[in-house]
């Protein structure tokens, strides 16, 4: 995150004092985190993805006057708050192990093996306050040292892996990376193959798509934009069985 001098347009709402890694500034009530740092001049070239909760990208530490708790969040998802001190954290240092899936042999003890500090977890649950995604992280984690792969699995599932977990951790573990191991296993060896997906696979091996894609690459590039512009698209709350009026491409 580098700083650049930025005018600022004027606001028709109250403005707040905030703390930026130890500078003050004087910013708009309704910004979020993120939108704050770049208001005070900032250039975000790190710590900033989606900009909509999912990519994890942007997790945040802060805290806020006559409260001794260190608050962790979001950035692109909290508010600012008067004389909030703000520590942007966009990369905390963690072991990962390196494997093939292919390779790993589901088991029991997979967990400890990959992550053996994850036998120092203290049942503190301080995990589970620090998670933005309000996921029960030190019951997964407690799910992936009984080897329990699916229970882990299921309730890692919405873990954006912003870190705010470790980076709080006494028991210093990486419960971010236990769960994705634990998500790769249950992908790999135990969820059930979706039949869809095979034959799928099957259409393209065949060449069911081969003349279309020709056609779309030898497309100039305005047409292609007329057509991406007039695709259908499938309705935000749509049902399962949902299908596009056009069979064509099906």
């Amino acid at each position: 995150m580098s700083e650049t001098q930025a005018s600022k347009a004027k606001v028709d709402e109250p403005l707040v004092p905030i703390f930026i890694m130890g500078k003050r500034y004087e910013i708009p009530s309704s910004l979020t985190i993120q939108k704050a740092l770049e208001y005070a001049g900032y250039q975000l070239v790190r710590g900033v993805g989606c900009r909509g909760g999912i990519c994890g990208a942007c997790g945040t530490v802060y805290r806020v006057p006559g409260n001794h708790t260190i608050k962790v969040g979001l950035a692109c998802q909290t508010v600012v708050e008067p004389e909030m001190r703000i520590a942007v954290l966009p990369f905390f240092p963690v072991n990962r192990k390196v494997y093939n899936i292919r390779d790993v042999v589901p088991g029991p003890e997979i967990f400890a093996q990959f992550y053996p500090e994850i036998l120092r977890c203290m049942g503190c649950n301080t995990c589970t306050k620090s998670c933005p995604m309000d996921i029960n992280t030190m019951e997964y984690v407690s799910a992936a040292i009984r080897g329990d792969i699916a229970k882990a699995a299921e309730l890692s599932f919405d873990c954006v892996m912003c870190g705010l977990c470790t980076a709080r951790c006494p028991g210093e573990l990486a419960q971010y990376h236990i769960g994705i191991l634990a998500r790769r296993l249950y992908g790999r060896y135990i969820a059930p193959r979706a039949a869809h997906a095979r034959e799928m696979v099957g259409r393209i091996q065949q060449g069911r798509y081969e003349d279309g894609l020709q056609q779309l690459m030898a497309t100039p590039m305005e047409e292609l934009k007329a057509i991406y512009t007039k695709r259908e698209i499938e309705p935000e709350l749509s049902e399962d069985d949902w299908t596009p009026k056009s069979q064509e491409n099906l």
